[in-house]
Parts: structure tokens; sequence; C-alpha cells
């Protein structure tokens, strides 16, 4: 994109400032490994993540972007209580402000930034301490309301090499530079977009979840930042996408746990967030899932989504 037709786009863009939104403030999440979060949500009521679109227009070039995707390929959990001997998805883990901080080294230093992490001992990282995944390392400072997220994360000396690292004050909408990558494809954070343990249980889930394609377009739209493609397609969905379930799908026959991601599938959709597997849906890896109830999900077909109204598309 031409620098002067990109620039309205910035100002759109800039961050909102202001004073935090005191309704995410008064819950205190428990300290742990995916800890409960006793009803508090990162950032305010109006970030993206946060703004249900249950009544938003449907794209123009929605159709073609399903279709793209697979419009008989199934909706697929990618999280549970146990595959290949454990519990598989993205962990996270809450610490206190008082946390000791660790140095930290980043293949993407340009994009990351910088340390020190307040990564503790031991972290929960994604695939376990011998994958050679994503090993995403996710990290909630409660009492600063500060969220720290890694990926391809491997212990070094007395502190962590990564391939990039992001940090995010979740008190308010700041967003990451333009092009800029964090801990996800998309230069988005991870850990608002995850279907948790504690939320399923309440009963209600209050924002976007995040998902991958298999081809995504070299392309970005708000809230992404960034794309990890070469493909310049328009039939190929950008990094950012946002996809929600139709309101005519009938979920009264799914188990009530199920049904709640499925309601927050129709109010607050799911949000393009990296490349992987076609329509798989990020959660956390934990025991407590009932793997039974979950798989129900993948009743759902890419034909019951559509793509919600987008904004400006960014390509350069």
């Amino acid at each position: 994109m031409h620098i002067a037709l990109l620039l309205p786009v910035l100002a759109a863009y800039q961050d909102a400032g202001g004073p935090p939104d005191l309704s995410i403030t008064g819950s205190v999440p428990n300290l742990g490994v995916n800890a409960n979060m006793n009803g508090w949500r990162p950032f305010p009521a109006n970030n993206p993540w946060n703004t249900p679109v249950d009544t938003m227009p449907v794209d123009p070039n929605s159709a073609t972007l399903i279709a793209s995707i697979g419009l008989t390929k199934n909706l697929h959990p990618d999280f549970g209580a146990n595959w290949n001997g454990g519990p598989f998805g993205i962990p996270y883990v809450v610490v206190s402000g008082s946390q000791r901080k660790v140095p930290m080294t980043f293949d993407y230093a340009d994009e990351s930034d910088p340390g020190p992490y307040p990564i503790p001992p031991n972290p929960p990282i994604e695939g376990g301490v011998n994958s050679d995944g994503d090993r995403h390392v996710l990290v909630v400072d409660r009492d600063n309301k500060l969220l720290y997220e890694t990926w391809s994360t491997y212990p070094q000396g007395n502190g962590w090499w990564a391939g990039s690292g992001a940090k995010f004050d979740t008190r308010y909408n700041h967003f990451r530079p333009l092009y800029w990558t964090s801990a996800d494809a998309a230069g988005l954070p991870i850990f608002p977009g995850l279907v948790r343990v504690d939320e399923v249980q309440r009963g209600q889930i209050l924002h976007a979840l995040r998902f991958t394609a298999a081809r995504t377009r070299r392309a970005f739209v708000h809230p992404a930042r960034h794309w990890a493609s070469s493909d310049t397609s328009a039939s190929r969905p950008p990094m950012g996408m946002r996809v929600r379930l139709k309101a005519s799908v009938n979920i009264s026959g799914y188990p009530a746990r199920a049904q709640v991601i499925l309601r927050a599938l129709k109010k607050y959709g799911m949000i393009l967030a990296d490349n992987g597997s076609d329509w798989f849906l990020s959660g956390t890896a934990d025991a407590r899932w009932n793997d039974t109830e979950m798989n129900t999900l993948k009743r759902i077909k890419g034909s019951d989504f559509e793509v919600v109204k987008m904004g400006t598309i960014i390509t350069r």
C-alpha cells in the first residue's frame, strides 16, 4: 500500500488513550498454571478481542474466503486433556508482580519487546519441555496487568532464548507497530483468544477466540499487524480476519460446555492469528477438559461460518 493511502489507516489505528477500563480491574486472578482468572478479562471493553460482532454486516468476500479455508472441513478443538500421553494446547501461568524477571534473547529482536520477562522457574511450555513445536510461553502478571508472551522458547543460562517476544499492557488498547510480529504470526496477543477451562466452567466466554488456517494471504487487517505468507491472492484470508458462527446454526444438541464455546463463536467470533491446520480452534492444555464433550465441536463445518465485514486490508 502506498504510504499516502496508508496515513488515514494509521490514524484510525492510533492507541486509545485515557484511563484504564475499570470494569476489568475488580477481579483478581489466582496464581499458578492455568489459574482461574475469576472473571478478569484482559484489555478494555472496546478492545477488538472484547467487542461483540453478532450484529455486524457480513464481508462481501465472505463466501470466497470461507471456501478457501474449507466448506466441508470440520472445526477442530486444538486443545484437550489427553493426546499422546498428556494435555495438548497452549498453557499459561499467572504470577504476582514480585516475580523475579530474567534476561531474554530473541532471534527477531528488532520486532520483539526486550527483556527481562517475569518467567518463573519451570514454566509451562506449549508441547512440554522436550517439544520441538511452537513452544509458546504465556505469563500473566496479575498485579501489574501485564501479559508476556514468547515463541520458540528455550532455557539459556539464567534466562531464556526465544524466536520472538511481546509484552502487552492489558489496561489499554495498545497495539504493536504495523508489520511487527509478536509471539504469534499476526502480531496479536495469544492469551486473550484461548478457550479456557475456567470460563467454560463459569458458563460464559466474553471475548473472541483464536484460530488458524493452512493458507493465508500476504496481508493483514486490524487488529493484526503482521502477515506470514507470500500468497497475494484476494481469495486467501488475511491475518486478523474475523469469522463468526452463523446465527442460524442450531447448537441445542451440544453438551452444555460445548454450547458455551459455540455461543461465544456466534457473539464474538474467532480471529485468524497464525498459519496452521484449517479451522483449528486454540485453547489451553489442561487435564480438566472433557475430550468427549469438546470433540462434539467437530460437528461444526466451515460452511457454518461467515466472515465479519473487514476494514482496510493492508498489503504494504
